[in-house]
């Protein structure tokens, strides 16, 4: 089988719905509509944890958090997992990663910190104070710390890195973005620091009774030093290079936004008119205890509206972030449509695997809220999914799609046997499963509450079921009658059979995702 190049393009809180492609009527991305144009679309794709580092680490391994320990922000993916990048690069791909990686955390904190004593018992010393000793605290989990406080980031890091060979790393999101963006704008502009940041933001030119609505401001970043812009010319640094070697290459372009903060640059902050954007139609439907409890907190004072944490908002506040993520997804567009001409200038076009997606989704204004953590309506957990394959043309794909397939699809188009452990399945020959789970446990209380909550969901052809251990809290969404999720039938007894049934799959679907790695030894 020919060994074709892959250009993995990923992005960061990413809808399906924000895409022209997949049906928005407002938003201008000619250049990934192209790409589906071209390429089969995924309308049912889901992600297997709605959280950037447990996604991308499933994402790498194949694997469901709840089996590669990573699950939440702030822990490594394991050195001794296996990824499919790791087969890539044994196998002789050139491998290379630029913008965002979030396998490892960027913050000075270890995995561990904070662990809760009880004063009335003697603590285990700090070796034993977790199931896995010292885990994932050695110096090797603090590559992405160190290039991100900008102790490694004058070169690009070419030291092994979950089998990149060559990663040019951006951390954090906005306009105050670390690694070797910031390493990089500072050579172009040693003001730059000054230039970053609310504290440093040019007048926004709408009148004061408009606001533009939390964790927002018109940075006086230009365009050209942003990091999207870096990511796109990394990236085209990278195909050029590599196109001079005989060897395939494997390249993760990865986004940091459409992230919060909001704050496009240049003339993307003011491209859409938030009077001309329209919202969810569930944007008014407040229907489940734990939504009505995050509105009654913003109501008290008592939300914050900092983080990542679902964040309520009113009308006019929907409108003005929604504009300007749009703002932010339209920069993106600009960027592929430049690495797209990058492909094709070397002559790699009609040799290259283009898969796009997002690592998660973002309430986006569903039930008056936005961001992510704990509500699992489609906006989160729904990703937007393209393949493009050289000489292909468009086609759509409604079967259930789950971040953890991608690392066998990825192998077995490379001609690959995959790796023992790998939870998913080759999209283009095994079959569709039942239904697709996706796992969450927030390490900290959010808004409100006591301890950290915990979710599960099931999504199948027809429904979407999420339980919770902590609460009793269920919920069950019939997908074609009310694509909103407006209803909840968990408690209808009407849906009794269909809770049942929906239970059944669960279980078994969880049964499937045991782990099988080791192999056993055995007799023949």
């Amino acid at each position: 089988m020919n060994q074709s190049n892959f250009l993995f393009i990923i992005c960061d809180q990413l809808r399906a719905d924000h895409l022209g492609c997949y049906g928005n009527p407002l938003i201008q991305t000619p250049n990934i509509d192209a790409l589906a144009a071209r390429g089969a679309r995924f309308d049912r794709s889901y992600v297997a944890y709605p959280v950037c580092m447990p996604n991308r680490a499933c994402l790498m391994t194949g694997r469901l958090a709840s089996d590669h320990r990573g699950i939440n922000n702030g822990i490594p993916l394991d050195l001794e997992a296996t990824t499919f990048v790791d087969v890539l690069a044994e196998k002789g791909y050139q491998t290379g990663l630029i913008g965002k990686s979030h396998l490892q955390g960027y913050t000075p904190l270890d995995p561990m910190y904070g662990y809760i004593a009880d004063d009335e018992l003697a603590s285990p010393t700090e070796e034993f104070q977790d199931a896995i000793r010292r885990s994932r605290w050695t110096e090797d989990y603090r590559v992405e710390r160190n290039i991100g406080s900008g102790e490694l980031a004058d070169e690009p890091y070419t030291g092994g890195f979950y089998g990149f060979q060559h990663i040019e790393l951006v951390t954090r999101h906005a306009d105050f973005t670390n690694g070797h963006h910031l390493a990089c704008a500072k050579k172009q502009n040693s003001d730059f620091e000054n230039l970053v940041g609310p504290e440093n933001a040019l007048p926004d030119d709408r009148p004061d009774d408009r606001p533009r609505g939390p964790q927002a401001w018109k940075t006086a970043v230009p365009p050209e030093l942003y990091s999207t812009q870096f990511i796109a010319d990394r990236s085209n640094a990278f195909i050029e290079e590599a196109s001079k070697g005989d060897s395939p290459f494997f390249l993760q372009v990865s986004f940091t936004d459409p992230h919060h903060p909001f704050t496009p640059p240049g003339k993307y902050w003011d491209m859409y008119d938030p009077d001309e954007i329209p919202l969810p139609s569930s944007f008014g439907e407040i229907t489940t205890p734990r939504l009505k409890q995050v509105h009654s907190l913003h109501a008290e004072g008592k939300h914050e509206r900092k983080g990542g944490f679902a964040m309520p908002v009113n009308e006019e506040e929907a409108r003005a972030l929604l504009a300007l993520t749009y703002g932010m997804i339209s920069f993106i567009d600009d960027a592929v449509g430049q690495i797209m001409a990058q492909l094709e200038a070397n002559g790699q076009l009609d040799n290259t695997v283009i898969v796009f997606m997002a690592d998660h989704g973002d309430l986006g204004g569903d039930h008056g809220v936005m961001l992510k953590r704990m509500h699992h309506y489609q906006g989160l957990i729904r990703v937007p999914t393209l393949w493009v394959e050289p000489g292909a043309s468009g086609s759509v794909r409604d079967d259930l799609t789950s971040t953890i397939d991608f690392p066998t699809t990825i192998m077995k188009r490379a001609g690959i046997q995959p790796f023992n452990g790998a939870m998913g399945r080759d999209l283009f020959s095994d079959p569709e499963p039942e239904g697709v789970v996706i796992e969450e446990a927030a390490g900290r209380p959010g808004p409100g509450l006591s301890h950290p909550p915990s979710l599960r969901t099931l999504v199948t052809r027809t429904h979407r079921m999420t339980l919770s251990p902590d609460d009793d809290f269920g919920e069950i969404y019939d997908l074609a009658a009310d694509p909103d999720e407006n209803i909840n039938l968990y408690e209808e007894p009407s849906a009794k059979d269909t809770r049942a049934e929906l239970m059944e799959i669960m279980v078994r679907r969880m049964m499937q995702s045991q782990t099988v790695s080791p192999l056993p030894p055995f007799a023949p």
